[in-house]
């Protein structure tokens, strides 16, 4: 119904100003260093999620990756099924999770950790479990989800695909990335000829 619709994007955007407010950005500067250094010696991003932040995490892998950042997705209860064999020692792992307290998250975190990678977490709770185990915690809290339940996941994506787009963009920045680095990477699609129609008519 319209009002149900209305009430919905009025409560959400109160918590994405909620969300825009907080931003934490030495967080985010923390964990853009901990991938570049990671980068530097050799290592990789993978970003991994169970159930609505899967979705979240196969997103943010392709961002990263079309930005300058080689990510892959990481499954995220495979991870503990031999999956996490694509992560090397070194490497970095975003993991998100709203709660952060999501069980089949946990064994994979904990299989990670001691497989040698670095763990970023984006939650909405820095005092959760991930967050304690994760070397750096980007905050992305909202206090409800913005419809009559409460429960299904809207707001919180929401929150945490802003939050790791804000630290895409701080990758993004410090690798002088310009449209010519972009086309190699997205060729294809009215994307990548709207930049060969701009190079052209530069030229």
């Amino acid at each position: 119904m319209k009002k149900d619709v209305e009430q919905f994007i009025r409560l959400v955007d109160e918590q994405m100003k909620g969300v825009y407010k907080n931003i934490d950005f030495e967080s985010i500067e923390k964990a853009a260093n901990l991938i570049l250094k990671s980068e530097q010696q050799g290592g990789r991003v993978h970003v991994t999620g169970i159930g609505k932040p899967a979705h979240v995490s196969g997103y943010i892998a392709s961002l990263l990756s079309s930005t300058g950042t080689s990510a892959y997705e990481l499954h995220g209860t495979e991870a503990v099924h031999g999956s996490s064999g694509q992560v090397k020692p070194g490497d970095v792992v975003i993991c998100i999770s709203n709660s952060g307290e999501t069980a089949e998250l946990q064994a994979t975190v904990q299989t990670l950790i001691k497989n040698g990678a670095h763990i970023i977490s984006c939650t909405r709770n820095e005092k959760s479990t991930l967050a304690r185990e994760s070397e750096v915690c980007l905050k992305a809290r909202v206090e409800e989800e913005g419809d009559v339940l409460n429960k299904p996941p809207r707001a919180s994506v929401l929150a945490e695909i802003l939050v790791l787009q804000c630290l895409s963009v701080t990758l993004q920045s410090y690798k002088n990335l310009d449209l010519k680095h972009y086309l190699k990477w997205h060729p294809g699609g009215t994307l990548g000829q709207s930049i060969r129609d701009l190079e052209e008519r530069r030229l």
